[in-house]
């Protein structure tokens, strides 16, 4: 019987190089979104020219801080993990990795990237990682097995990297940094929406409610896609109207606010696995674009 389960975790360590699985465990791709909107919170939020070792220790402390939390969330959510198709390869319930492990690189690197975000950019941005850290593990994963409105609840951790990065270059909270928040927050729940539409079957058999589960008809589901990218299309002209932005990135946040709130109706006419596809597609099509007419048309 020993050899047999060294024999498969063997296999299991064989299909995977070690590269591959702390990718898997840090959420690799969230994790770089989580850096690239942080990066524009601190690139919109310098005023002249970008410091960039100040930039450097925010974008790694925010790292730590959000690899920390991917970790951690595996961990709580391996059992559920196991049960979906989707997420059954992940390092913990795949047995690549052992719960231990995993607590102490979570633990770890979420501790220190708070204190170095504390020590060597500013306790304001420390403290609304502590605030994403917090919210993220302890609020959003536990809602995911009681309420629906865990969607909403997690575009709150989700939203707050780019105001990580505007404290980071200002050490205060402004308007500008809120507007930056409020964009990212709206853009996630029609992207959410559609990833929970398309897996409404495996969330639930996973014990997670997501409003497709709780919302047969799906009218809510469309309600909740349609009316936050109309959300964001306001929160998008806010750059502008705060002066941080010119008339290019305005035009630009205007076309691609269309284009997004088209799919999202699109996708409330038609409820189907097509139309949420498209509605997912939409949205990681709008989010870099967005990104670069922000960069791109900075005007102070």
């Amino acid at each position: 019987m020993k050899s047999s389960a060294e024999a498969l975790t063997a296999t299991l360590l064989a299909e995977k190089s070690w590269t591959a699985v702390f990718a898997d465990l840090v959420k690799a791709r969230l994790t770089a979104l989580v850096l690239l909107t942080t990066f524009v919170g601190f690139y919109l939020g310098e005023r002249g020219a970008v410091e960039l070792a100040r930039m450097f220790h925010a974008l790694l402390g925010t790292a730590l801080v959000a690899a920390g939390a991917a970790a951690l969330n595996q961990l709580l959510e391996r059992e559920y993990d196991a049960k979906m198709r989707r997420t059954a390869d992940r390092p913990l319930p795949s047995g690549r990795l052992q719960p231990a492990t995993v607590a102490i690189f979570g633990g770890g690197c979420s501790v220190a990237g708070l204190i170095y975000l504390a020590t060597l950019v500013n306790l304001l941005t420390s403290v609304v990682g502590a605030v994403t850290l917090v919210s993220y593990l302890f609020i959003y994963t536990p809602l995911k097995r009681v309420t629906w409105v865990n969607t909403l609840i997690g575009a709150i951790p989700g939203a707050l990297p780019p105001l990580m990065g505007w404290t980071a270059a200002r050490n205060e909270l402004s308007g500008e940094g809120w507007a930056l928040f409020a964009i990212l927050a709206f853009w996630q729940i029609p992207h959410f929406m559609a990833i929970a539409w398309l897996y409404r079957d495996e969330y639930a058999k996973a014990g997670f409610i997501m409003l497709p589960n709780a919302d047969a008809g799906g009218s809510r589901t469309a309600q909740q896609a349609v009316g936050n990218t109309l959300f964001l299309l306001l929160a998008s002209v806010c750059p502008f109207a705060f002066g941080l932005n010119g008339k290019l990135y305005l035009g630009a946040a205007l076309i691609l606010g269309a284009g997004y709130c088209w799919c999202a109706l699109r996708f409330a006419q038609q409820l189907t696995a097509r139309r949420a596809r498209q509605l997912f597609l939409a949205s990681i099509i709008y989010l870099p674009l967005l990104i670069a007419a922000l960069v791109g048309n900075k005007m102070k």
